[in-house]
């Protein structure tokens, strides 16, 4: 776990989009729409965005990670979707979301100004992993040795995160468990919960200002 927060999130950083602080309007009350735990049609967005449809629809279809369904309505946006995803499920309010990677239930209760229940599994041992996470860090998490795999990108992010990225960002029960698998999957390595949490911030500070 010697990696260096701060070229990590810098690197993460160089692999988003970036935005404008129009763009950063629209993702914001995304995720928050999102949050509600439905499906958002870009209309629904003008009012709380104060932007016009052709604007809303002009920018998600511009950024990579923009999911729909067969009605044109948003169900999944970087990182974040109301359509079940295992393992990392969400509760918020008593609705259930879903995040795309570990990493994400990190930074997503920063975006969604709100605590999050957290239900996950080691990919290793198959053990259940708990958490609860605020804005401002992680309150609760069961086994208590949490540690979370990475993967620093080398390219932008694009249409294909959830495979070139998502899929080696894992919560493990201990750094035993995480060292196993990361031994099979080169290029990805251990940080801890705390390191991850932190990364997310630094990240968020640069994008969205937050």
């Amino acid at each position: 776990m010697a990696k260096d927060i701060d070229s990590l999130a810098n690197a993460i950083n160089r692999a988003r989009p970036e935005l404008t602080e129009l763009d950063q309007r629209i993702w914001l009350a995304l995720y928050r729409e999102l949050g509600k735990g439905q499906p958002v049609a870009p209309q629904e967005l003008v009012a709380v965005t104060e932007l016009s449809e052709s604007e809303i629809e002009a920018r998600l279809r511009s950024w990579p990670g923009v999911h729909r369904d067969n009605r044109g309505r948003v169900v999944g946006f970087w990182g974040l979707t109301v359509v079940e995803m295992p393992p990392h499920k969400l509760a918020l309010d008593g609705r259930n979301l879903w995040a795309w990677c570990a990493w994400d239930t990190l930074f997503l209760p920063r975006r969604l100004d709100a605590t999050l229940a957290v239900q996950s599994r080691c990919p290793t041992t198959g053990r259940q992993i708990s958490l609860r996470v605020g804005p401002d860090g992680v309150k609760a998490v069961e086994p208590p040795g949490v540690v979370v795999s990475f993967l620093e990108p080398s390219r932008p992010f694009d249409a294909n995160v959830v495979t070139s990225f998502c899929h080696y960002v894992h919560f493990f029960v201990d750094a035993d468990a995480g060292k196993k698998w990361t031994s099979e999957h080169p290029g990805t390595f251990l940080i801890s919960l705390e390191d991850a949490f932190e990364i997310g911030r630094l990240t968020d500070e640069a994008l969205l200002r937050l």
